[in-house]
């Protein structure tokens, strides 16, 4: 098993990866709901990057960057209000097939990232904690797109279900915010 470093810097560099596929189908289909997950690629590969870094550091510089990856977290939301508006301005469905595939694929890399910080979730600090958060509700925001573009394929052909997914992306993305926003002071009070 690898450690907890290494672990974070190989979950780091495929959220980095993922990122620029998503982007990228994203920008071709006007998908607000990939927008939104991409966002939250390139925020997961930020958080992990600040963790392999900042894990040498002491609990009370720690708790400042979990802070910090309190804000990080906020980031799709507001990608998702900036998505969301151009879609509401122009309100086509995305394509329901490349939407579905690209979940699926996020999903694989999600829940291969969550596999692998699953041996750290119960491991002290708002770091780790920002980490598992991040990998957990990516691989549910997943289903929630593959499922979007069944909808939209085969029940209903709106942009609906995109900007539900959307929106449920961005808010779990502050929930999550809010969860290590609170592992941070609890790191502060028991740090020296």
């Amino acid at each position: 098993m690898p450690t907890l470093r290494s672990a974070v810097l190989i979950v780091a560099l495929a959220n980095l990866s993922y990122f620029f596929v998503e982007f990228t189908v994203a920008l071709n289909i006007k998908a607000v709901s990939l927008f939104a997950d991409s966002a939250d690629f390139l925020e997961d590969a930020s958080v992990n990057l600040l963790i392999f870094t900042a894990l040498a550091w002491s609990t009370t510089s720690r708790s400042r960057m979990g802070k910090v990856m309190a804000l990080i977290l906020l980031a799709p939301a507001f990608a998702f209000i900036s998505s969301a508006w151009q879609k509401i301005n122009l309100p086509l469905p995305p394509a329901p097939l490349p939407l579905s595939l690209t979940g699926l694929g996020a999903l694989a890399v999600n829940l291969s990232c969550a596999l692998l910080l699953s041996a750290y979730r119960d491991h002290r600090g708002s770091l780790t904690k920002a980490a598992f958060l991040s990998a957990r509700n990516d691989a549910i925001a997943n289903l929630a797109i593959i499922a979007a573009g069944l909808v939209t394929g085969y029940l209903w052909n709106s942009v609906w279900p995109d900007l539900v997914v959307g929106g449920a992306i961005g808010i779990m993305n502050i929930d999550a915010a809010k969860k290590v926003w609170s592992a941070a002071d609890g790191e502060m009070r028991e740090a020296p």
